[in-house]
C-alpha cells in the first residue's frame, strides 16, 4: 500500500491488490474548516432557523425577535434560541436597543443564501 500526506491536495496512490491501483478520496480542508463548515451548515438545518435567517436577510433593516415571532409562528422563546444558534454560527449580527435585541444578516449568510438560490435554479433572480 502506498500513500502520500494528506490534505495536500494531491491524489494519494493505495494499491488495494495486485495489479488493481485505487485513488483514495482527498479534499483540501483542514479539520478546523471542515468543523467550522458542519455547524455553519448545522446551523441552518432546522426549519425555523432557515427560515428566520431567510426572514432576516430579506429586509432592509434590522429586525427584532417580536416582529420574527408570528412570522414563524413558534414562541418568542424558540425564535430567541434560532437566532442565537445563527449568531454562534456567524449567520447574524445583533445589536441591542433598550430591552430589545435587533438582529441582521451577516455578509457570509447574504453569499450562503445566494449560493443556495444559485443551487436551487435561481428562483429567486
Amino acid at each position: 500500500m502506498n500513500r502520500q500526506a494528506s490534505n495536500t491536495g494531491e491524489t494519494e496512490q493505495v494499491q488495494t491488490d495486485g495489479d488493481r491501483v485505487c485513488c483514495s478520496a482527498e479534499h483540501s480542508l483542514s479539520e478546523d474548516e471542515l468543523a467550522a463548515d458542519v455547524q455553519l451548515l448545522s446551523a441552518l438545518g432546522n426549519d425555523t432557523r432557515y427560515e428566520a435567517l431567510r426572514l432576516i436577510a430579506g429586509t432592509d433593516s434590522d429586525v427584532c425577535v417580536c416582529e420574527l415571532e408570528p412570522a414563524l409562528g413558534v414562541s418568542q422563546s424558540a425564535v430567541s434560541q434560532a437566532l442565537s444558534r445563527l449568531y454562534s454560527a456567524g449567520l447574524v449580527s445583533r445589536r441591542k436597543d433598550g430591552r430589545w435585541r435587533y438582529y441582521a444578516a451577516t455578509p457570509q449568510a447574504e453569499r450562503l443564501l445566494d449560493a443556495l438560490d444559485d443551487v436551487r435554479g435561481g428562483a429567486d433572480a
